[in-house]
């Protein structure tokens, strides 16, 4: 390691960085390419000779960016927002530096024990039950992806649900039983579920949601009933907590009796709308958490902390570590009895030192500057709300996502084929940046506040597009 050239290098990338972010408004949104633009602008094979680092820099300026989609741009209102601030790409770079793999206590005892800490912190910040707390039997980690949160979660349900079937059965093995499991979810929860299903080998069964695309206990009764007529063993539901495409809420209350009295493990994916959690008015959309044997959202989404973050509690960690339990002598260490290891916790071994991003950014903004950030995208979303309400060619739909930064609109009285021509002649006017969604057979437009960047003059700039489009396209039928 050249520390000198850390020194040159760093700020000649700091700077990069700092001039991207004071300059963002000024690029297209979304990258103006073809696929495979970049092959054509980059040497088929890798160089054999070093290259300077400004040139490194000058070709990143020449070739990436053009290539870039502009997450953090005032004018990207797309899918749900994944964070950034400067104290988190500080830690990044730490622990980039570091560079401990940091997957047991004696292989880095500061990245297990800082984990451990700040997910403590956030757990008592948005008032989740002790139980989640690594005081007591559960506790909380970083994975990567709430995706990758769902499969860990399954697995474990997996391994909990094939103990108890194989103390009843001793002969039974785990192919067999996973012919008879059964996964249950929503009809509008994350695509991450049907690849955790995929990847187990299990049945999955979508339960419809009702008009405001919320899923009951009512509902998950009548499956169960009817799956366990025909042989099959229920055993796993992830319940969801702001929905990618209208941001709604199971009801956990209704959800979480069923799955008590059923023998269910319920996990909770709350990957976007559970960051709100800390502000106290939104904790009621909490009730019935105490049902969850395990609960997940990202900081990386909406706390200002950069991908990747994913923050995943559980109520009883022994169902993890008897899953997940591969224990060979190189990795076995004297204070394993005494300190958690998180290997055990997890898919892959390795792990960086992620807890460093939390740590600095809930010191750098304190739960006060976190909350504020939040309140101020759900009040840019409001503020929306009040400019396209002025205009009766639109209707709010599925209007509970209101009430945090998601706004769904369409054109009023009209075919899912001039919402979907909306779309397209707003992608193609490249200003502003939607996605659309299929709910209830309506096709739906959302408009989710994402940059750190946005203010109101963004939001009026936003509908000023919108009426813009809107009255080219209708004039042209």
């Amino acid at each position: 390691m050249d520390a000198d050239a850390l020194i040159s290098c760093g700020a000649m990338t700091l700077q990069f960085v700092a001039e991207y972010w004071r300059s963002i408004e000024k690029h297209p949104v979304v990258a103006n390419v073809q696929p495979g633009y970049l092959r054509q602008l980059l040497p088929a094979q890798a160089p054999e000779q070093a290259e300077s680092f400004s040139s490194i820099i000058n070709d990143l300026e020449s070739t990436i960016m053009p290539g870039v989609t502009h997450w953090h741009s005032p004018n990207f209102y797309a899918y749900f927002p994944t964070a950034a601030s400067y104290p988190a790409i500080c830690a990044d770079i730490l622990s980039g530096g570091i560079a401990c793999i940091g997957f047991s206590w004696i292989a880095s005892p500061a990245c297990t024990e800082l984990e451990a800490i700040v997910m403590d912190w956030l757990a008592k910040a948005m008032s989740l039950p002790e139980f989640f707390l690594s005081t007591g039997n559960g506790g909380g980690i970083i994975q990567g992806t709430a995706s990758e949160a769902t499969l860990v979660a399954l697995l474990a349900a997996r391994s909990r649900i094939f103990g108890e079937k194989k103390a009843e059965d001793p002969t039974l093995t785990l192919g067999r039983l996973l012919d008879q499991l059964i996964i249950y979810c929503s009809d509008q929860a994350h695509s991450s579920v049907d690849k955790a299903a995929l990847i187990l080998g299990c049945r999955l069964r979508k339960i419809a949601s009702d008009l405001d695309c919320v899923m009951r206990g009512e509902q998950i009764e009548i499956a169960i009933a009817e799956d366990r007529a025909q042989g099959l063993i229920p055993f796993f539901i992830v319940a969801t907590l702001g929905t990618t495409p209208t941001c709604a809420f199971d009801d956990l209350i209704s959800v979480g009796r069923v799955c008590e009295k059923e023998h269910l493990w319920m996990h909770i994916d709350a990957a976007y709308a559970g960051n709100a959690f800390i502000c106290p008015e939104y904790r009621h959309l909490l009730n019935g958490i105490e049902y969850a044997e395990s609960f997940n959202f990202n900081p990386h989404k909406w706390m200002l902390v950069n991908f990747d973050y994913s923050a995943m509690y559980l109520k009883d960690r022994t169902h993890f570590i008897d899953a997940f339990n591969v224990d060979p002598l190189y990795l076995k260490h004297a204070f394993q009895s005494s300190a958690p290891d998180y290997r055990h916790w997890q898919i892959p071994l390795g792990r960086r030192f992620r807890s460093l991003k939390l740590w600095f950014v809930f010191r750098t903004f304190g739960l006060d500057g976190l909350r504020a950030y939040i309140r101020k995208h759900i009040q840019l979303a409001d503020y929306f709300i009040s400019l396209i309400s002025k205009d009766d060619r639109f209707e709010i739909v599925f209007p509970a996502a209101e009430q945090l930064g998601l706004v769904c609109f369409r054109l009023k009285n009209s075919s899912n084929e001039l919402n979907e021509r909306l779309l397209k002649a707003l992608h193609d006017d490249k200003r502003i940046y939607l996605v659309p969604s299929m709910v209830k057979q309506k096709y739906i437009l959302r408009l989710a506040i994402c940059s750190w960047l946005a203010d109101e003059k963004h939001v009026q700039f936003a509908w000023d597009v919108i009426e813009q489009v809107t009255n080219k396209l209708l004039l042209s039928l």
